[in-house]
């Protein structure tokens, strides 16, 4: 399974890496700092089976980055779970719209992260599992 963790804060970026990284799943995760660098990022590799995105980010924030993503056939229905410090309605039902799969509202419990990231690898494994 391959992730693409957007995130502009090191620090964050690397505690989601590590609590990602420990689901007991054959993972690669590769990281982006904003929106810009992800779309740059997803023009290079074939898959991406999860996306997991803040909102508030420079350059290009994250539903700006999803308005961009879901114009590419390829990547139109990737999961994407949101993890932000904004519980604005407006960026809550913006972010729905745009067709995300989650919403966490930081700071995290780790506990319901890891919980939903591994709802999405179920449910990716089950759509690959019936295309098949």
């Amino acid at each position: 399974m391959k992730v693409l963790l957007i995130e502009d804060d090191k620090i964050e970026q690397m505690k989601l890496q590590r609590v990602t990284s420990k689901l007991d799943m054959n993972l690669e995760i590769t990281s982006a700092e904003n929106g810009e660098q992800a779309l740059e990022i997803l023009d290079t590799v074939e898959e991406i089976n999860l996306i997991v995105l803040d909102l508030n980010m420079p350059r290009m924030n994250g539903l700006e980055f999803l308005t961009e993503l879901r114009k590419n056939d390829k990547w139109k229905y990737v999961p994407v779970v949101v993890l932000t410090t904004s519980s604005h309605k407006e960026d809550i039902h913006s972010a729905y719209r745009l067709g995300i799969s989650g919403y966490l509202v930081k700071p995290l419990r780790y506990e319901d992260y890891t919980s939903l990231v591994s709802a999405m690898f179920n449910y990716w494994t089950n759509c690959e599992l019936f295309r098949n």
